[in-house]
């Protein structure tokens, strides 16, 4: 099966039939708001005999699992939204109790809960990245209600999301190519909060660390015949020192969602601003050699000038409508503007401690347009049942940057007795104003895809076949004078085929091939200390291949899944003086995940995750055979909530995280040994007078180790992030 394709003159315009959609698409608009308007008279009566599911939808969400942790089911990209017995993946929707019972400060922490995710930064600055099956998923490449490249790319507050959907696997023919070019082992959807069936006013207040005080305000009503529209507004401010000392982090949120449910059509829109500032943000740590000892968890070896700042607004807006009883339409349209800043100075270190170090300065402005649409349509043909899907995506990026380092001969300190220096010029080595940065990038991504679903055997046998069309174009701009540097635009068709057999009502085995796909590489001038003589030559998209087989259980009560799943991941290097697509990485594994409410006071979610991430191909064969960087071989992770009978209202927690051994080096001479977490918390259900009121008390990180977590994250890196501290947080809410 071809994975890839070049583009030529005789292959169809996807950028013509996606603007033609798109402009249908507004007409499908217009028809909604018509719909909406006349919806509002008697019809609206109607809405009680109407039931809405999740399945396939591109706005409903699925129903929550036993417990109220995780959901039923999440998006499967272009199929909308699936029940987990119905789906031929493997995904986890994480639920708003479970980010709200936990004190969950940003989607990082959500994820501590996956056995299959562990959390890393990105390279050379604090944006959180996830690390999903050895592979990573940057900020910039998870979607906000199935929209890429809306939300802020350094870090999301958890109190903007109803629901954190975690979907293990390549992705590329359900979601298009990731626009930053990550997500080969997953993806990442947040959904935004949606207002509950009754009204709610929530307002809570606490503290986390060494005096990071917050605020919060969740606010929700619907209204409308048959509570057929509903708003949700939410303000989030938090303002001091954190667990890791002389590190103030500064965050202001506010986001305000809209939704509708008629009876043919559904709506949502949303809309958010979040400005996040940290002072002295602890860097990574870049090891020059053998691994030095991890610090103790609350030292800060970042400098006092150092920081963090980024300020985002963002917005999307979503709808769907019934063309028939077995045809539906729908539309996406998504928004963010962004600036950040960075001042930052991250230390290389030998294995005593000693450190150098220089300063890097960086400023980014972002403006992104974000869209799909598509329309679906069931009917049967003999005793077979098919869902065929029709849909249609665009990306615009347009990003302006600069940079500034100090003299990279850098200064000296020590992990272990942190001083501060004088902050050096960053006048060394300039591309660009930082007041003032130009455009040094603009990326279209437009794709095409059409899907069938094939229904047998009173849906006993499922099938899923799906091919996407897509088209990848980058610009790069000079720095300093904004000029055209290079250009990369090229095609790739990925597929995917699916199967889900159920053998009983408990029992689901499914299997699938599906692709991911990245953006091919410019071939430098030189790669390795190597000359290259193919300079400027724009490869091919990477498509890189899974095959992946499990089967699920549901109890009603309590489900899980066992899978097992194989992707290669192309990478280049140079082989006689050509830059090109030589070397491979396979990752293999078994992945179980457990969910649910075993027992009536009981609640668990757990796992394990194991994991060979081989280089197969490598240059000069050197390193064939070795594990990758930053791919532990085991994660583990159990998170229990039990409710004491003896004492009605209080629940009591805990949550223990394993994570193996990982090579930092590709040639496996150097590793950081493995570690353990447990966290411990309670909640306490009350009221002052009739207003019920929930006290939190949380400790993570109860041991206070001190670990190096994670090696790496952006490709072929090896930088260690330090785990954080022993932290307490305490909060209260009160529903009026």
């Amino acid at each position: 099966m071809p994975s890839s394709l070049h583009a030529s003159d005789a292959f169809f315009s996807v950028h013509q039939l996606t603007r033609a959609i798109r402009i249908a698409g507004f007409g499908i608009v217009s028809l909604y708001a018509g719909a909406a308007m006349a919806e509002d008279a008697p019809a609206q009566a109607a809405l009680e005999e109407v039931e809405v599911t999740a399945d396939g939808s591109q706005v409903v969400l699925s129903t929550e699992y036993a417990g109220g942790q995780v959901a039923r089911g999440g998006r499967a990209g272009i199929l909308g939204n699936l029940d987990m017995m119905d789906s031929p993946f493997f995904s986890t929707s994480y639920t708003s109790n479970l980010m709200l019972h936990q004190q969950a400060v940003s989607v990082a922490d959500v994820l501590q809960n996956d056995p299959t995710v562990r959390v890393a930064t990105g390279f050379g600055n604090f944006q959180e990245l996830y690390l999903i099956r050895g592979f990573p998923v940057f900020s910039d490449d998870m979607t906000y209600n199935g929209v890429f490249g809306i939300l802020p790319r350094q870090f999301v507050a958890s109190q903007l999301l109803e629901r954190v959907e975690v979907f293990r696997g390549a992705s590329a023919f359900l979601n298009g190519a990731a626009p930053g070019g990550s997500g080969l082992g997953g993806g990442v959807n947040l959904v935004p909060k949606r207002a509950p069936g009754q009204a709610l006013t929530q307002v809570t207040a606490g503290v986390e660390g060494n005096g990071n005080v917050y605020g919060a305000l969740d606010l929700a009503r619907r209204f409308g015949e048959g509570d057929s529209s509903g708003v949700r507004i939410n303000l989030v401010e938090r303002a001091g020192e954190t667990a890791v000392e002389d590190q103030e982090r500064d965050l202001s949120v506010f986001s305000v969602g809209y939704d509708y449910t008629g009876e043919r059509l559904r709506l949502s829109a949303d809309l958010g601003y979040q400005n996040h500032h940290i002072d002295a943000p602890r860097p990574a740590v870049t090891p020059l050699g053998a691994i030095p000892k991890a610090p103790d968890a609350d030292t800060n070896f970042a400098q006092p000038w150092t920081y963090t700042d980024e300020e985002q607004i963002f917005g999307v807006v979503r709808g769907e409508y019934d063309l028939t009883d077995s045809t539906s339409a729908w539309l996406a349209l998504g928004m963010r503007d962004g600036t950040e800043s960075n001042v930052l100075a991250n230390p290389s270190a030998m294995a005593d401690g000693a450190t150098s170090t220089y300063r890097f300065d960086n400023a980014r402005e972002d403006k992104v347009l974000s869209g799909e649409t598509g329309i679906r349509t069931s009917f049967d043909t003999a005793s077979v049942g098919h869902t065929v899907t029709v849909s249609a995506s665009t990306f615009a990026l347009e990003s302006a940057n600069a940079y500034a380092f100090s003299s990279f001969a850098g200064f000296a300190g020590d992990l272990y007795n942190p001083v501060a220096a004088d902050a050096p010029a960053a006048d060394f080595f300039v591309g660009g104003s930082l007041t003032n940065p130009h455009v040094t990038e603009k990326t279209d991504v437009s794709s095409l895809a059409i899907s069938d679903m094939l229904s047998l055997l009173d849906d006993r046998l499922l099938v899923t076949l799906g091919l996407r069309q897509q088209n990848i174009e980058t610009r790069y701009f000079d720095y300093n004078s904004g000029s055209p540097l290079s250009s990369y635009d090229d095609s790739a068709l990925t597929p995917v085929a699916a199967v889900v057999v159920k053998p009983s009502e408990t029992i689901s085995l499914y299997a699938n091939y599906i692709e991911g796909l990245q953006p091919g590489e410019i071939a430098p001038a030189v790669s390795g200390g190597t000359p290259v003589s193919n300079v400027g030559e724009v490869l091919e998209p990477y498509s890189s291949e899974q095959f992946e087989a499990g089967v699920k259980y549901d109890g009603g009560s309590f489900g899980g899944s066992l899978s097992a799943f194989t992707t290669s991941k192309p990478s280049s290097f140079v082989q006689d003086g050509v830059f090109d697509t030589f070397g491979e990485q396979r990752n293999r594994g078994l992945e179980l995940s457990l969910f649910g409410q075993p027992l009536e006071n009981v609640r668990l979610i757990g796992g394990a995750t194991l994991l060979n991430a081989e280089m197969t191909s490598t240059a000069g064969n050197l390193h064939e055979g070795n594990d990758a960087i930053g791919a532990p071989r085991v994660q583990f992770n159990l998170n229990a909530e039990w409710d004491l009978a003896g004492v009605p209202g209080l629940t009591l927690e805990a949550r223990g995280l394993h994570t193996g051994s990982q090579y930092a080096d590709a040639a496996n001479t150097i590793e950081v040994g493995s570690w353990n977490r447990v966290d411990l918390g309670a909640r306490y259900l009350t009221a002052i007078g009739d207003k019920p009121m929930t006290l939190k008390a949380r400790v993570q990180n109860v041991a206070d180790d001190n670990n190096w977590v994670s090696v790496g994250g952006y490709p072929g890196a090896n930088y260690l992030v330090l785990g954080e501290p022993r932290t307490f947080l305490l909060s209260a809410s009160l529903d009026f």
